[in-house]
């Protein structure tokens, strides 16, 4: 009796393609991992089975769509995630295409199986003043306090993404003028960003509160462990309770680990800083994305119309003067 050659295949695609050929990341490989398990844990639900018993025969484009609408329905998830999960499929059976011919039509139905187009909305940043009121919030005279308040810091001089800092190890820190850092962000590109002489400071003295070899996370829990993204959402969510208090906005707002990276891009805007640096300071791929903050900041628009229409003397321009004007900006 011939095996199924599902977990075969399954084998070689992770051990095999993506780490060897592909050398994919880590995160990109936990990423991968994390859908196949959900994956094949819905279809064996679905066909009243255990996983071990899956074919891949059962494996086809009608359960990927089952399993897509579940993501959103049932699990809650964004369609951005929803996306990336299907992309994880597809890469499988890509793979399985070219190694079973006989199953490439079942692999191009699953191929076919379309993304979903996401609403794109304007970010949703954090003003300077709110950035303020959140550093303000750790006790810097604790140990936790000051690894937090060096870490927020570092997130809004940078625009680093949460886990290319968790990731941040002493030998990429440049603490001489001029001082700099050297990311690792997605696909493993690799980026340098400017410090300031503050987040130096900040970042030499925790080195020397908590000393760590070179090439070892910098940031890391009262057990010496690189801390984890959640316990920093976590701890972020506690600091952001206190700071409504001194700044009740925020109490609006949705804030994570990721809208630091948001106000660095909307403030370089609004600074006047061109938006090819931004974009290598931030490491997008694309300058759209980049674009994208200059739309955002309400004052760089007000600025913009001031340099449109020259006011006359002793006069605000019209648009100052049209509160239908000034009520639509409000509502951008």
């Amino acid at each position: 009796m011939k095996l199924d050659p599902l977990p075969q295949l399954l084998r070689m695609f992770f051990t095999d393609w993506m780490v060897q050929q592909r050398n994919a990341s880590q995160h990109t490989v936990k990423s991968y991992r994390d859908t196949w398990r959900l994956f094949l844990r819905f279809v064996a639900a679905r066909c009243s089975k255990p996983v071990v018993r899956l074919t891949l025969s059962e494996l086809t484009a009608t359960e990927v769509i089952a399993f897509l609408h579940d993501l959103e329905t049932v699990r809650g998830d964004t369609i951005g995630t929803r996306n990336c999960r299907l992309a994880a499929l597809r890469s499988f059976f890509g793979f399985v295409a070219t190694r079973e011919p006989e199953l490439i039509a079942q692999c191009a139905d699953v191929m076919n199986v379309p993304t979903k187009k996401a609403p794109i909305c304007a970010p949703d940043y954090l003003e300077p003043e709110e950035v303020q009121a959140i550093l303000a919030q750790p006790d810097r005279s604790t140990l936790i306090g000051q690894r937090d308040h060096a870490l927020l810091s570092f997130l809004y001089n940078t625009g680093a993404r949460i886990q290319e800092a968790l990731d941040l190890y002493p030998q990429a820190i440049r603490f001489e003028a001029p001082a700099c850092v050297r990311l690792y962000g997605k696909g493993r590109k690799e980026r340098i960003s400017p410090l300031w002489p503050e987040t130096v400071e900040l970042l030499r003295s925790l080195l020397e509160r908590v000393p760590r070899p070179a090439d070892a996370p910098l940031f890391v829990n009262r057990y010496g462990n690189p801390l984890s993204a959640s316990g920093v959402r976590f701890k972020l969510a506690c600091y952001v309770r206190a700071a409504e208090t001194i700044t009740p906005t925020l109490a609006a707002k949705h804030v994570t680990p990721h809208s630091f990276r948001h106000a660095t891009a909307v403030h370089l805007v609004a600074a006047g800083v061109d938006v090819t640096v931004i974009r290598s300071w931030l490491g997008h791929v694309s300058l759209e994305t980049t674009n994208h903050y200059a739309q955002a900041n309400l004052e760089t628009k007000r600025k913009a119309l001031e340099r449109v229409e020259k006011p006359k003397t002793g006069s605000p321009p019209s648009w100052r003067r049209d509160q239908s004007v000034l009520d639509w900006l409000d509502t951008l």
